[in-house]
Formats: structure tokens, C-alpha cells, sequence
């Protein structure tokens, strides 16, 4: 089962992961992007942990949430507030238990993910946070490695599409051959959920 602590310890492992790839993830958002989505995330996940440190949410549900809104209030563009709807609704739908299972974990983010596909209109093959998301859900029935793997096929993956979301898709053709940030910074979230579980 999986407390408080193990999604705090989440969300530290993702502003770490975050931080170190930031360069390379403002890189791949430079030719099709604004080129500040590494900084962008950076500041996001940085506030989040320093608010955990703070507050201390006692039940997962509470972590996701509170680290949600923070990245809503924190990072500009549209990164914050899709994240930040990531986490939130993951975590409402989480609710007020002390611990919760895998498969409930699973259930939670489908919940999220489907939000974010909500807010930002995007499908698999968008070229978006989807392709590795959604993939990435798919396969955390079967364990978080699996989920590792599948959000980094499907950031991978999104290299040959051309973009029908967000700012890159005002570049058409030009959008192809380059992999998408979303896509990346979305396998690192769920590459740092693997390496708390310890798998």
C-alpha cells in the first residue's frame, strides 16, 4: 500500500529528475515551442516541494492535490495548468485515504489524465503529454516499470507526428521530426513514480 510519505517522496524525485533534465527539455521545446518549458517545470516542481516541506498533507489524496494547485498558481503557459490538473484531479479522486493501492493509484491517474485530455483537447497521436501518459497508464496494472516504459515509448514515439495541440502545431510540417517536451517532461513524472516503488 502506498502512503503519504510515498507520494511526497514522488513528488521530491520528480523535482529532482525535473531539474536535472531541465536543459534538455527547454532544448527540445526551443524549435517547436517557447523554449521554457525545463525552467517552467523547474520553478513549478521546486515550489511544490518546498510547500510539502511546509505543510505536510497527511494522506495521498492531499499530496497530489496541494501539489497540484501549486503548480497551477506557479508555472505559466500551458504546462501549469495541465499538470497542475494532472495532479488535482488525480488526487481528488484519490480521496481521503490513508493509503492506497496500486490498481487505486492506476484508477486515480486515469482520472487525471482524462481531465487533462479534457482541458487541452488532445488525443493520442496529438503529439502532446497524452502519448505518454495515456500508454503509461495503460501499463501501470502490470507495474510501475511497465508504466516507465510505455510513457517513454510514447514520448518517443511522438518524434514523426506532426503536432495538432498546442503552440507546435502553428509549425505544421515543421513540427515533425522533433520529439515533443510535453511527452518527455510526462515520462520523467511517471520515471520518478518508479523509482520511489522501488521496482
Amino acid at each position: 500500500m502506498l502512503d503519504a510519505d510515498f507520494f511526497r517522496r514522488w513528488m521530491t524525485a520528480t523535482a529532482a529528475t525535473v531539474d536535472r533534465e531541465a536543459e534538455r527539455l527547454t532544448a527540445l521545446d526551443s524549435p517547436i515551442g517557447d523554449a521554457d518549458h525545463g525552467s517552467n517545470l523547474q520553478r513549478g516542481f521546486r515550489a511544490v516541494t518546498d510547500t510539502l516541506e511546509q505543510e505536510a498533507p497527511d494522506t495521498p489524496g492531499a499530496v497530489l492535490t496541494l501539489a497540484g494547485r501549486r503548480l497551477i498558481s506557479t508555472v505559466g503557459g500551458a504546462s501549469g495548468p495541465l499538470y497542475g490538473t494532472l495532479l488535482r484531479r488525480t488526487g481528488k479522486a484519490l480521496g481521503d485515504a490513508a493509503e492506497v493501492s496500486a490498481e487505486q493509484l492506476a484508477d486515480a491517474l486515469r482520472t487525471g489524465v482524462d481531465a487533462v485530455r479534457t482541458l487541452g483537447g488532445a488525443a493520442p497521436g496529438d503529439k502532446t503529454m497524452i502519448d505518454a501518459l495515456v500508454p503509461a497508464v495503460d501499463a501501470l496494472g502490470e507495474s510501475f516499470a511497465a508504466a516507465r516504459a510505455a510513457a517513454e515509448e510514447g514520448a518517443a514515439a511522438t518524434v514523426p507526428l506532426r503536432a495538432r495541440k498546442g503552440r507546435a502545431s502553428y509549425l505544421g510540417e515543421r513540427s515533425v521530426g522533433h520529439q515533443d517536451p510535453g511527452a518527455t517532461s510526462a515520462a520523467l513524472l511517471v520515471a520518478a513514480l518508479e523509482e520511489v516503488s522501488g521496482e
